[in-house]
């Protein structure tokens, strides 16, 4: 990255909301959000968010594109990996006591084809992160093991979601909601993987994990919302039910012991890219 180019994107940087912005929407890599929900997530007015916005494009760190009537803004990953390299390498000199506390402790998964624990977060923790902890739990085969949090966990989990597990085969042995406290002790296990499922659960600003797991958001729509008739509400359970099931079929058949952590991210990142407009995935 040449000198010029990589000054724009450290001022592009440099202002507190901008960097907020961008932090927000790397979470979100590599699909991104809009402005009203950006706008939400951090409290900021619409007018504000738009001059952030515009100076995090013109830097080439984030890009916009149009999506029906709405713009959708989403991180340049290329663009970033050239940014943090032109730090680390040319300006750090790749010098091991800078580049060491930001590899320590990160798990080395390459070569290993079980044994990976998988957390999946949602708001609420008691419906789609619960689908998927019961879905992964039975199609990993014994190769994983499957758990779920939240960020405001309720007390109780949706009944909806219950039924269409056990339509489905799926006991409901040991499912619960929970706080994603019960993940940070000491006695916590060290994730492999991290999804979250929906937009809240991503928005938070939750400090990084130890080990430095895989992260993905799966965003899906929250069927608990869904309106109408008791059928009509059963079909949106339903439906989420089926994305999920596509995707944690598509992650238990990556192959695992081939891939290094770079193409695992990859896998984890198309996997989670919306296919059907309905239901998100």
């Amino acid at each position: 990255m040449e000198l010029n180019h990589a000054s724009q994107g450290f001022a592009a940087l440099g202002h507190p909301g901008r960097l907020a912005v961008f932090r927000l929407l790397m979470r979100f890599a590599p699909q991104g959000a809009r402005p009203t929900e950006i706008a939400a997530s951090l409290g900021l007015k619409q007018n504000t968010l738009s001059h952030h916005l515009a100076d995090l494009t013109a830097s080439g760190l984030v890009q916009v594109k149009r999506q029906g009537r709405s713009l959708h803004y989403s991180v340049n990953l290329d663009p970033t990996a050239g940014l943090i390299g032109y730090l680390a390498l040319d300006v750090g000199r790749a010098r091991p006591d800078l580049l060491t506390p930001v590899q320590a402790g990160q798990q080395d998964r390459g070569g290993r084809d079980t044994g990976f624990d998988v957390l999946f977060i949602c708001s609420g923790n008691s419906a789609r992160s619960i689908l998927a902890e019961a879905l992964l739990r039975d199609l990993g085969r014994g190769r994983f093991r499957a758990f779920s949090g939240g960020t405001r966990p309720n007390s109780a989990l949706n009944p909806l979601a219950l039924e269409v597990l056990q339509r489905n085969g799926h006991g409901l042995s040991g499912l619960r909601s929970k706080p994603l406290s019960d993940y940070r002790n000491p006695e916590a296990p060290a994730m492999d993987f991290i999804f979250t499922l929906c937009d809240a659960a991503a928005s938070e600003d939750c400090p990084p994990w130890p080990g430095q797991p895989i992260t993905g958001h799966w965003g899906l729509p929250d069927p608990a919302k869904a309106t109408g008739t008791a059928a009509e509400k059963a079909l949106a359970f339903a439906q989420a039910y089926g994305a999920l099931r596509r995707r944690i079929a598509a992650f238990v058949d990556l192959p695992f012991e081939a891939l290094d952590r770079l193409a695992l991210q990859g896998g984890v990142d198309r996997i989670g890219l919306p296919s059907d407009p309905e239901v998100g995935g």
